[in-house]
């Protein structure tokens, strides 16, 4: 397994070929791309703005670069607020269960927690994964910006 060397960052620019939408009742899509990598120093405080190159068509791509204890505190960040995330969702499934399975008097209604419960269920349903898997795969290189003819390009972070 290939190593990044320390203060680097392995990255792939990728070159979107086609991305097509087939289908009426039922969508499909379908991208096809090429990547090639390239290998990222770190600066050494702040964030550092660098010029990668697509090989495909030639195209100059701005990428900014945070140094490696930003990009760690910024994953750890992430991963945290998913395990919150976590734990929210189970609280408030278990208020719901229990608040709403309870024979009321006539005359009266659930608690005013109630609805917030279920609200807070389906956002930690969604905010749970989709922290976590942003914390795995964040690597501290961002694309800036790019023009128009420029937007079929996506920096992606290489799994070792």
């Amino acid at each position: 397994m290939n190593r990044p060397i320390p203060g680097t960052v392995d990255v792939s620019v990728r070159h979107i070929l086609s991305d097509r939408t087939t289908g009426f009742l039922t969508r499909t899509r379908r991208i096809t791309w090429r990547d090639s990598l390239y290998q990222i120093r770190r600066p050494a405080s702040g964030k550092q703005s660098v010029e990668l190159t697509c090989p495909v068509c030639d195209a100059s791509l701005l990428a900014e670069v945070r140094t490696e204890e930003r990009t760690r505190r910024t994953s750890v960040v992430l991963l945290a607020l998913a395990a919150l995330s976590v734990i929210v969702f189970f609280v408030a499934f278990g208020y719901a269960v229990h608040e709403g399975g309870r024979t009321l008097p006539e005359g009266q209604s659930l608690p005013t927690l109630f609805p917030v419960s279920i609200v807070s269920v389906f956002v930690a349903f969604v905010a749970a994964p989709v922290l976590f898997l942003r914390g795995r795969s964040y690597n501290g290189v961002t694309m800036l910006d790019a023009p128009k003819p420029r937007r079929t390009h996506g920096i992606m972070p290489v799994r070792g």
